[in-house]
Parts: structure tokens; sequence; C-alpha cells
């Protein structure tokens, strides 16, 4: 629970600055009479505070999303659901369970990642030790430290161009914007790789089954109902959930 919490506030740090300037605005700006509600968003000053209030509102819809994408979640939730198609059974485990799984291992694979935010950057601003502006800096790095960990190099290079900036000289000076998307899709790659390599096992069973029915003669008789049960015999028999979620989380160790 305590790494859920750290989590939570992890994506505080990206809405943080949205919501303090939204915050800022409301306080300075006075109280929009009922009646002008359709006035203030079509102009004047009283309509920032409530423009920044649906900003602060938009980003919050995000948040599941921009949350699992800065996280090992991407990759975890890929190959589980790649290894259910390989199998040849689309239906188990469900989508609550394989998301479910997702979930938990990806706390697991980052705890350690939120320990040092909770330690370098959350408890030292609950302790009023340093302001709100180095708590959202100290917890970002920390967040792109990891992010940069497991980004391709090319892949970062690709949105570098795409925005036009300079080479940076240090790992500090790649901006959020850039490490996000980047590192997203490198994820989808490592994803892919392993789903590419769990599919071999399973369609080896499949053409040899497929082969020994048409040889047989059986070929009303579709291979996938007797190439099911030796491929979840093989996957338990070599305790395949062991290895699986062992090599994944390995991966980021």
């Amino acid at each position: 629970m305590k790494n859920l919490l750290v989590a939570l506030i992890v994506f505080s740090v990206l809405v943080a600055p949205v919501m303090v300037s939204a915050k800022t605005a409301a306080k300075e700006k006075p109280a929009v009479p009922a009646g002008n509600l359709l006035t203030s968003f079509t102009g004047g000053e009283s309509g920032k505070s409530m423009i920044n209030i649906v900003l602060v509102l938009t980003v919050l819809a995000f948040a599941p999303a921009i949350l699992l994408l800065m996280s090992s979640f991407t990759r975890i939730v890929i190959v589980l659901s790649i290894l259910r198609q390989a199998m040849g059974i689309p239906q188990l485990p469900p989508n609550q369970i394989i998301v479910g799984l997702s979930l938990f291992l990806t706390f697991f694979v980052m705890a350690p990642t939120y320990e040092k935010i909770n330690t370098n950057a959350l408890a030292p601003y609950m302790n009023s030790q340093i302001t709100f502006e180095e708590f959202i800096d100290k917890g970002s790095k920390e967040m792109n430290t990891f992010m940069l960990k497991y980004t391709k190099e090319k892949d970062l290079a690709l949105f570098m161009n795409i925005a036009s900036l300079a080479r940076p000289k240090t790992p500090e000076e790649i901006p959020i914007r850039v490490i996000v998307p980047a590192f997203a899709i490198s994820e989808l790659k490592r994803a892919f790789q392993i789903g590419f390599l769990l599919y071999i096992p399973f369609l080896m069973i499949d053409m040899v089954v497929a082969s020994v029915l048409l040889a047989a003669g059986m070929m009303m008789l579709p291979p996938i109902f007797i190439s099911l049960p030796f491929k979840l015999m093989l996957f338990v028999l070599v305790d395949g959930w062991n290895l699986l979620v062992g090599s994944i989380v390995k991966g980021f160790y």
C-alpha cells in the first residue's frame, strides 16, 4: 500500500504545476456569478480561472494512461496478452486477471523507484525541508532516470529530431515530453520481441499436430482441439508462469 500511495503521488508530480497555477489564478480572480457562466468561457479575465479548472480536470482524466506509460506496465501486460493468444485460449485468463497481475507486478518492479521518490522528495517535502518546486524536480528526476535506463537511443533521437531539439550533453537535459513517448515505444518493441519468442514453442506444437492429423487423413478435425491440451501440459510441466514472470521482472533489474 505504501508503494501504491507513492505511485499516486508520482502522478501528482506531473499534474501539480497545472493544479498550482489553477489554484493561484482562482485566488487572484473574483468568483464568477452563475448568470455570467457562459460569458466567462467566451472571454474576460474571470474566464481564465475556469479554463484552468477545465484543463486540470482534463489532465486528471488522462491520469491512468500517464501513470501506466511511465512504468513497466506496458511491457508486462502485452507479454501476458500475447502468451494467452499463443496458447490458443484468448478468453483465459480473463482480462481482469491479466490487468490485475500486471498492475501488482508493476508496483513490485517500480518499488525501488517509488522508495527513492519517497526518501528524496516526498518525505522531505512533507517535513517542510524542501520547497514544492524542489519536490517536483526531485520526483521527476527519479522517474526520468528509470525511463531513460530502458529507453533506446534510437527512439530518443527520433523524438529529439521531431521536436527540433539540440543534442543534449547530459541525460538531465532531455525534457520529459521526449522521454515518455520514447520510453513507451521502446517498451512496445521489447514486448513484441518477447512475444515472438513465446510463440515459437506453441507454434511448433501446432505444426506437429497438424502434420500428424493430415497424415492420418483427419482433415475435418481442427488441429487446435488436439494441440491445446499438449500446449497446456507443456506450459505446466516447465512451470511456465514462474519462468515467464521471473524473466519479465528480472529484465528490469
